[in-house]
């Protein structure tokens, strides 16, 4: 049974099994006690009326399967058997101890049901959660996995019959179903198909050594007391028993239909009809007859005439149910029209045998002239081919020509979701055999599908609904970051969270890939399947968009994650492998399980330990505490918290206090503004290095917008008492600090021309064509042509003798055309830009000024580099395969002429320099040089790394050259080198997303070679260090 099928058709079960077993008892016991000559209690009646409303499991499945009924009605009768043999033991176990002796009033008998039906699902349950959890720990041992769920299952009957007094039986089932809810992912392949045919034999063993037992006991009765069979009476009360448990099943059902009908899937009159005919009794029936037999003597009321009775009856009815019922449900089935195909699936099924036809003359031709026997004889093959002999007329397709987009069958619709579905979820257990995915990552996914099969007929396809709540983050988690629990604590959770919902929607997005391209093959061209497949491409929309805003933000998770899915594939391929040389006997058995145990080690080693995401160390968190000195730096750590925000959450509010400044390491976060309304088109964003805050902290001003989350963000807080207090231990950090909050106050006053720019091009063209100046009352402020300033403190008056207060953007008289546009916008929106050639300076005012000189020179650059390649990374809707394709091209043209003014000596010791290496370069930055040889053998073929591949340069424009970057970038070459040495030997990875090429440059020197390696994002880089 699947779980949601339960699920929908709980409610019926319960009433079947509930009130549906009290009904069967006292219609039973009654008629027993009203018109059998035995003279039987009223307790005895309603005993033998309870064991009698007990129907067998194993005989309805059996049933069910060899008629193929629909899953629905399967279901329903599945579990009413299940539930109905736990409650009509219940049942019998009451009668039972009130016949032999046992007093129960009403009270008693209510407390008696619920201890003992309840406490049985309890002990049921836990049972279940601790096998599974046992499970989790046998790795790959298939005779360990069965053992176990035997086990558990003798010791929950034992321990809830026996030491809870409850019922062990509805122990057992509580467990089975249990199993079937969450733990059915936990075996696989063989393990699976092993465990369904070893429990198939116990079932089978169990049944026939209790048909076996009755059938003695039943002999032995007729042939030792002929008084209780005189005259054959006894067979003709049979007869009418048989009558009476019918007429009893048929009262169940109809006094249930209204709720059945309206419960669940629903349920119409002809499966009512099914419901009634297939009520068959068995095993569990016969076993209690054999306990009441056991016990005759026992009591006055429990005669061993009585006993022998019970079991005469209970195999009577047995015997006649099998007979009668099971044998003729087919032909009600038949008579109807249940059994019938839909004429959707007839044309698929018509469809299906006309390609088995080709495959068969396929088959046939490939075999060809034997070269030791010769041909074959292709007629008298196809008479052995009788499957295919009834098909008639000619080939046609099982989606008519005429339908139409507007016109479309909505039962082929169904029929085709279904489909679809179907091989949705078989992708889904073949990724979880491959270990693509997890347990828990495959119960998801299975059981949206299952939900969306539910709705295929009313509704498009919907499984994504179904996985949205796994996807996103719950509310309660905003509540746990706001709780005393440890941060670390809250990240960890947050990234597992962050790690499972990688896992769905990459799996998701392959299931359908896989799904629609069978569905293609096997159909072909038709408008029904092109509707269905169209819907399929829609569903992954959410999916696809959610990988990329992780890849943008985190790309590190999805790293982990592949990386996992690569090992796991790559150690099943190498045990099929070793498997596939021991059949072809290149291997010997001993030397197979050598191989296959090292390779055993290894994937159990990977589900042990599986590689974590590792989120950067503080220093290398954020380019400006890594440009600070250690000293500073570990100032600033006491007062720094790590913190992991989800979307949606404020990191600080206009107008509020500020109480320190956020460094954002990962994600993207939005800014707003009541106060600055700039009408622009670019997303208003901050991702990776952003410093957020920093320049009210410096002037003590209040917050100049709002910062909201637009991603799931890791981020690190550091009050304003600790940046003032390293300002006052160390004053030549002032100027950095003044720059570094010019960054995202650039982003604020003027998106116009610094939204499209990422952080680490900021930081370049303030390390170098920028320059920041302090005035005095009555000195003149000029603008150079093609630069903007910014105000950061002071005031200051335009020629017009406005008062200019900072914050402000100050742009030249004469320079770019849109600068007239900004400043008319700015003026009357806020006074935040201002234009004019020359300011004259109020109080004490600091400036810092931009050189932008080469957006004019080089346009192109401009719109190619900025729009399309930079601003992808403040935007995560954009696609990120553009990210890599000009990372490195842009920083060396913009400041290359700096370079050459300054010196790379000059450049590194700078902190703004230093942190725009860091915000470029990432951990690169000063890789100390190895000790001992690093001679690199010059017959290998060019180096190239696995993460950071070699890309074709695009129009000609060189990459940076890691010596411009002076002796810490040499030493940094090292280090890249050993990196990128020590994964050469691995396997090439697919090209579908790198371009690759040979490099033709040579060196004298080995150790002076270049090496051009390609960044991610600077918050992926992991590059190890001596």
């Amino acid at each position: 049974m699947e779980v949601h099928q339960i699920k929908r058709c709980i409610a019926q079960m319960i009433l079947l099994a509930g009130p549906g077993v009290v009904i069967s008892t006292i219609f039973l016991g009654t008629v027993l006690k009203l018109t059998f000559p035995y003279n039987w209690s009223w307790k005895t009646s309603l005993l033998l009326g309870g064991l009698l409303s007990a129907t067998d499991p194993v005989a309805v499945v059996a049933l069910l399967k060899d008629l193929g009924a629909s899953k629905k009605l399967s279901t329903i009768i599945e579990g009413e058997s299940l539930m109905n043999d736990g409650t009509a033991i219940v049942v019998y176990t009451l009668f039972y101890r009130m016949v032999l002796g046992e007093t129960f009033n009403w009270v008693a008998i209510i407390k008696f049901l619920v201890q003992v039906s309840l406490g049985a699902v309890g002990i049921g349950l836990a049972f279940g959660i601790a096998s599974v959890l046992w499970l989790g720990f046998i790795f790959n041992d298939t005779v360990i996995e069965i053992s176990l769920t035997l086990a558990v299952s003798y010791i929950a009957y034992y321990t809830a019959q026996e030491s809870a007094d409850v019922s062990g039986v509805l122990t057992v089932m509580s467990l089975g179903m249990f199993y079937s809810a969450f733990a059915r992912t936990a075996f696989k392949g063989e393990s699976q198909q092993s465990l369904h045919h070893f429990w198939e034999m116990i079932a089978y063993i169990a049944n026939t050594l209790i048909f076996i037992l009755s059938g003695v006991v039943i002999a032995q009765g007729i042939l030792s007391d002929d008084k209780v069979f005189h005259h054959g009476l006894s067979w003709v009360y049979l007869l009418l028993l048989y009558a009476y448990v019918q007429v009893s099943r048929c009262i169940v059902v109809g006094a249930l239909f209204p709720f059945l009908r309206y419960l669940g899937y629903g349920l119409d009159w002809k499966e009512a009809i099914i419901l009634v005919w297939s009520g068959l009794r068995g095993a569990v029936a016969l076993s209690l007859s054999l306990s009441v037999k056991r016990s005759s003597g026992r009591s006055i009321e429990l005669t061993p005439e009585t006993g022998t009775m019970f079991v005469f009856f209970t195999g009577g009815i047995v015997f006649l149910t099998l007979i009668v019922n099971g044998s003729t449900t087919q032909f009600i089935l038949q008579f109807l029209d249940m059994d019938k195909l839909s004429s959707a699936k007839r044309r698929i099924l018509d469809f299906t045998k006309y390609e088995m036809v080709n495959k068969a003359l396929e088959a046939f031709g490939e075999l060809g002239d034997d070269e030791e026997l010769g041909p074959a004889d292709w007629p008298t093959v196809k008479r052995y081919i009788s499957c295919l002999n009834d098909i008639e007329g000619e080939r046609v397709h099982p989606h008519g020509a005429s339908e139409s987009n507007s016109n479309l069958d909505p039962m082929n619709l169904k029929d085709i979701r279904v489909r679809l579905l179907n091989g949705v979820q078989a992708a889904y257990w073949e990724m979880l055999d491959e270990g693509r995915i997890t347990q828990t990552t495959a119960n998801i996914l299975m059981l949206s599908v299952e939900e969306s099969i539910d709705l295929a007929s009313s509704e498009p396809l919907c499984d994504w609904k179904g996985l949205k709540a796994n996807v996103h983050f719950p509310n309660y988690y905003k509540f746990l970051q706001s709780s005393m629990l440890p941060q670390k604590l809250v990240t960890y959770f947050t990234v597992e969270r962050l790690e499972s919902a990688c896992y769905i929607c990459a799996a998701f997005l392959r299931a359908h890939r896989i799904a629609r391209q069978q569905l293609h093959d096997f159909i072909g061209d038709s408008d029904v399947a092109s509707a269905v497949i169209n819907e399929s491409v829609v569903e992954g929309e959410e999916a696809r968009k959610f990988l990329e805003e992780v890849h943008l933000t985190y790309p590190q998770v999805l790293r982990v994650v592949k990386t996992r899915q690569a090992t796991y594939v790559v150690l099943n391929h190498l045990i099929e492998y070793v498997q596939n040389l021991e059949k072809a006997g290149i291997l010997e058995e001993k030397e197979m399980l050598h191989l296959h145990d090292a390779v055993q080690t290894d994937l159990k080693k990977l589900l042990r330990n599986p590689p974590l995401v590792k989120l950067p160390k503080i220093s290398n968190i954020h380019p400006m505490l890594g440009a600070l000195p250690s000293s500073v730096r570990e100032l600033l750590s006491s007062g720094t918290k790590e913190m992991m925000k989800l979307r949606g959450l404020t990191l600080y509010k206009e107008g509020a206090k500020s109480k320190g400044i956020w460094l954002i390491s990962n994600g993207v976060v939005k800014w707003e503004s009541k106060t600055i309304r700039s009408k622009h088109p670019f997303y208003p964003t901050f991702t990776h290095g952003s410093t957020l805050g920093l320049y009210e902290v410096l002037t003590g001003r209040p917050y100049i917008c709002n910062v909201v989350t637009d991603s799931i963000v890791f981020c690190l807080f550091v009050e304003a008492d600790k940046i003032i207090s390293c300002l006052k231990s160390d004053p030549s950090m002032e100027d950095f600090l003044w720059q570094e909050s010019a960054i995202s106050l650039s982003k604020i006053l003027l998106p116009q021309i610094f939204e499209k720019l990422t952080v680490q091009d900021l930081r370049a063209l303030i390390a170098e064509r920028s320059e920041m100046t302090i005035y005095i009352r009555e000195e003149t402020i000029e603008i150079p042509y093609h630069s903007v300033a910014f105000l950061l403190e002071g005031y200051i008056k335009t020629q017009g003798r406005e008062l200019v207060t900072a914050p402000a953007a100050l742009l030249p008289s004469h320079g770019n055309r849109s600068f007239r546009s900004l400043s008319i916008s700015g003026t009357k929106e806020g006074s935040f830009i201002h234009q004019g050639s020359c300011y004259l300076v109020e109080t004490r005012a600091r400036v810092i000024v931009f050189d932008i000189a080469a957006f004019e020179t080089d346009a192109a650059l401009v719109k190619k580099s900025s729009s399309r390649l930079l601003h992808v990374v403040d935007h995560p809707h954009r696609s990120f395969r553009i990210e890599h394709s000009g990372l490195m091209s842009w920083p060396e043209h913009f400041y290359q002429q700096s370079q050459h003014k300054q010196g790379s000596e000059q450049q590194t010791s700078s902190l703004s320099a230093r942190a725009m290496q860091l915000s470029i370069y990432g951990s690169m930055v000063n890789i100390p040089r190895r000790s001992g040889s690093l001679s690199i053998n010059r017959t290998r073929p060019p180096l190239q790394s696995l993460s950071y591949p070699t890309i074709v340069p695009r129009q000609g424009r060189p990459f940076v050259s890691t010596k411009s970057e002076g002796d810490a970038t040499g030493k940094k070459d090292i280090g890249v080198k050993e990196f990128i040495r020590d994964v050469t030997n691995l396997p090439s990875q697919s090209t579908d997303r790198r371009e690759h090429h040979e490099d033709d440059s040579s060196d004298d020197s080995a150790m002076e070679e270049d090496i051009i390696v390609r960044i991610d994002s600077p918050s992926t880089l992991s590059f190890r260090q001596s």
